[in-house]
């Protein structure tokens, strides 16, 4: 098959989505497909370039043009509806690589949708954020998950978060989007259940819940060791993420600071306006390293740590410890629980609750058998989250959508759990 990714933002950023981008096309292409990415492009980067045997375009967007409203986090990003320039370059690199599947795994995909009628490819979109329902994505209300969207509690909410002259308009044309992406899109993939519900996917739709993954045999291309040199010597917790509020930062630090004599902690992760000033002490904060180093760090460590407060999608750091033999310590937030079984693989907490998580980690602390049960037993369960596990799912997905266009064949079941499926 020919595959086109489409994705705001791809290798060299290091993000959970960018990751599973680069994965899955690694992967697809080893099975016999063909893979190209779509992405935006970036200052110092290419416009066309070979990531292993993956073509990679870096297109320029009219959005790109207005960096005032289009850049956040210095970073260029796709507006809910589709931008013309995109929409123009996606028409002649469709006429180049012909692709059978568009595969869109963000609000960028959305530039495909008028080229939808017109083309015979099938139009795949993976959910990893609540993009459907959220003008935020993250579905999140006043600092807590929100309990569903409505057109002025959306409108009301954006504003901190955008700025008045953008929050409006984003939100509008997210409104109207979502409706004809649900429309154009031949099928979701959900990477959980939470996903799915939180973008408001019902029985009607068509969907399927399929999680990201781990490679089977992890390549290091980084050479790690002057990463690993500024770890303690000492066994440590660490916690993997952005350093913020909604990863519960500020509830894993005041949960650490009531525990005595506890063993160090280490944040590795990225810095943003909110994150402290400072610390407490035997806190270790280290930024922006590449995810080679961040696993290896996962196999020294004493106790994975994931407090976040807003619903993760998934939480690709559960799986990194997981695999690494580490027991998790994480809240019931999310696509969370679906992946950790509570009291066998880890332990998990009301989000937000500071009692419960120093609980559970003196807990832990004071219990190495424990620990090495919940480790050994999450290392088991991490296998059914590598790449040769879940990449025939996602390849059964193309095939059953394009199988239509040759002859009569049931529809896929819709809201088809990956769990169900093993």
């Amino acid at each position: 098959m020919k595959i086109l990714m489409i994705t705001d933002f791809y290798w060299p950023f290091v993000g959970g989505v960018e990751q599973h981008v680069r994965r899955l096309s690694q992967a697809l292409m080893k099975r016999g497909n063909q893979v190209a990415v779509v992405t935006l492009s970036q200052p110092g980067l290419a416009e066309f370039e070979y990531d292993r045997e993956v073509r990679v375009y870096r297109v320029r967007s009219s959005g790109q043009r207005l960096p005032f409203l289009f850049t956040k986090a210095n970073r260029p990003w796709a507006p809910p509806f589709p931008d013309p320039g995109v929409t123009w370059a996606l028409q002649q690199i469709l006429e180049k690589e012909n692709p059978h599947i568009i595969h869109g795994h963000d609000w960028l995909a959305r530039s495909f949708l008028p080229l939808k009628a017109a083309s015979r490819a099938k139009f795949v979109v993976s959910l990893h954020y609540y993009t459907l329902s959220c003008a935020k994505k993250n579905l999140m209300y006043s600092g807590l998950p929100c309990s569903g969207p409505q057109l002025f509690k959306c409108l009301a909410c954006v504003g901190p978060h955008y700025g008045a002259l953008k929050g409006i308009p984003v939100t509008l044309t997210n409104w109207v989007m979502s409706a004809v992406e649900r429309a154009c899109v031949d099928m979701f993939i959900a990477v959980s259940q939470a996903t799915a519900v939180g973008n408001g996917l019902t029985k009607n739709d068509r969907y399927q819940v399929i999680p990201n993954f781990m490679p089977d045999d992890q390549l290091v291309s980084t050479d790690t060791s002057s990463y690993l040199a500024q770890l303690p010597h000492e066994p440590f917790l660490l916690f993997v993420g952005d350093l913020r509020r909604d990863k519960g930062l500020d509830v894993l630090l005041e949960a650490y600071r009531a525990i005595p004599g506890a063993p160090p902690l280490v944040l590795i992760g990225k810095v943003w306006a909110e994150t402290p000033a400072e610390f407490p002490p035997n806190v270790v904060v280290l930024k922006d390293w590449p995810n080679e180093a961040v696993l290896a760090a996962w196999e020294r460590s004493l106790i994975g740590i994931v407090p976040s407060l807003w619903p993760e999608p998934f939480g690709i750091v559960v799986i990194e410890a997981m695999a690494a033999g580490c027991p998790v310590i994480a809240s019931r937030a999310g696509g969370i629980p679906e992946i950790v079984n509570d009291g066998e693989t880890g332990i998990l907490f009301p989000p937000g609750d500071v009692q419960s998580l120093q609980n559970a980690l003196e807990r832990l602390l004071g219990d190495h058998a424990l620990r090495e049960r919940m480790g050994r037993a999450g290392k088991m369960r991490a296998s059914i989250f590598q790449a040769s596990a879940v990449v025939p799912r996602i390849e059964q997905v193309y095939r059953d959508i394009l199988h239509f266009e040759s002859e009569p064949h049931e529809p896929t079941p819709s809201g088809k759990h990956y769990y169900q499926q093993l």
